[in-house]
Formats: C-alpha cells, structure tokens, sequence
C-alpha cells in the first residue's frame, strides 16, 4: 500500500513540475495540509480569541502553496521541512502586517505590568494572577490570556524578519543546517539555554512537565493530558499559568 502511495505521489510530483498540473497540485496540497494545521496549532497558542484558526490557515496555504511553486524536487530533502519554514514564516509575517493586539489589549497588558510590579513591591514577593485579577477588577483567566498575548507579541517582535535580499527571498525562509553552527552562534545558543533552564527552574513541576512535552516533545494538549491524566483544558490552563509565571520573570530579566 505504501510503494502504491509513493508511486502515485512520485507521479503527482512529476507532473507538477513539468507542466504544473492543477490536479497534480490540489492532490499534493490535500497530502501536505496537515502540515498546515500542524503549524497552526502550534501558533495559534495564546493568541487573542479575535484571531481566528481559518485566519491562520489562510496563511499557512500561502506558505504551501509556495513551497509548492519553489521547492527543487531533485533535491536531497524533504518537502515536509522545507515546506514546514515556508508555512511557518507565512503565518508569522502575517501575523505582523496585522495589527492583531489593539489598542485596548496593550493598554490591558500594561496595567497588569504595573499591578503587578506595585503588588510585588508591596509584597515583597511574586504575586499570583488571582491576587492581579483581584486588585485591577479582571477574572485571572483574563489576566492570563492579556499576559499571554503579550508574551506572543515579543516572541514577534524578536523573530522579526530582516530586510529582503536582492533575489527577493526573505532570511527566514532560508534552509541552513542547523549542525554547523557558527562560534558565535553556538554562544549565544548556550547562554540562551542556560537562561532559559533559570527561568523554567521557577514553575512547579507539573508546569516544567507540560512546557517540556509541549515544545519540546511537540505533543497537542490532549496527548499531554492522556499522559497525565488530566483535561484538555486542564492541560490548557496549566499551561496559560506557566507562560503568565514565564513572562514576568523574563521581563525582569531585560
């Protein structure tokens, strides 16, 4: 079943490439759209409710699509990670021409910051999501959900594409290997790691648990649960909790 698969992908590709055949190419689409709703999923985390998955989707199909119109076929590697960096980069460098976090969101987002430095001077502690939701008149979930959206939005901001080269194609959605790391790359990738188990090394162990089999392990939040025992949205709120304990501390730390 699977050498018929192959073959019949192999002949979808071919005609793809020389004439580029609109059947061929809506049957490689319909094959590689779990890649799109993989990336989808993983980016939509934490994002603002007026953001809605067919959005991203939308984007995502662009990235495919060009993936599709640029890929090499004669080339050692895989579609599914070259494709992976144009989806990715298409929904990211969507995200950024869209004014997604309004106004009304970033002032939120700075009047918790500002609870909470004032509460944690008073204090003389970290404060909890509750305690900032008691004080500023918000439920917690929307303490955190505030919070986690401006979390997202520096990890934009951080991720920002540089400018277009000459040929047109942006730095993001080059392929380089990742195993030939510059030295000054590789030094700031260990400084990067080492803060980061710091600042991970905060959250209680069921957190460390879920942001590991998360990004690391890349498991969806009912897998984690399943593993765990628990809810999906139990998983769901475990997880807001720990990037709200994330985002303070990082913040801190700039």
């Amino acid at each position: 079943m699977t050498s018929v698969q192959s073959k019949e992908e192999k002949n979808y590709w071919e005609k793809w490439i020389k004439t580029r055949d609109s059947q061929a190419g809506n049957m490689l689409v319909k094959k590689y759209m779990p890649l799109v709703n993989y990336h989808v999923q993983r980016i939509g985390v934490g994002l603002p409710r007026n953001i809605h998955k067919e959005e991203l989707k939308s984007l995502g199909l662009i990235g495919l699509y060009d993936a599709l119109e640029k890929f090499d076929y004669g080339r050692d590697l895989k579609f599914d990670t070259y494709a992976s960096f144009r989806i990715r980069g298409a929904i990211l460098d969507g995200l950024r021409k869209e004014d997604w976090l309004s106004r009304s969101a970033r002032e939120r987002a700075k009047k918790i910051e500002q609870t909470v430095e004032r509460l944690e001077q008073h204090y003389l502690r970290n404060v909890s999501a509750r305690e900032v939701a008691s004080e500023i008149g918000m439920t917690e979930e929307e303490v955190v959900q505030t919070m986690n959206e401006g979390f997202f939005a520096n990890i934009l901001s951080i991720e920002e594409q540089p400018k277009e080269y000459e040929d047109g194609e942006q730095h993001s959605y080059t392929i380089k290997d990742e195993k030939t790391l510059s030295p000054e790359e590789q030094l700031l990738k260990e400084e990067y790691y080492k803060e980061l188990i710091q600042v991970i090394e905060h959250l209680n162990e069921k957190e460390q648990l879920v942001i590991s089999l998360f990004y690391k392990e890349e498991l969806t939040f009912t897998e984690i649960g399943y593993i765990l025992g628990l809810s999906t949205s139990r998983i769901s709120q475990i997880h807001s909790k720990a990037l709200f304990k994330l985002r303070k501390i990082l913040d801190k730390m700039v």
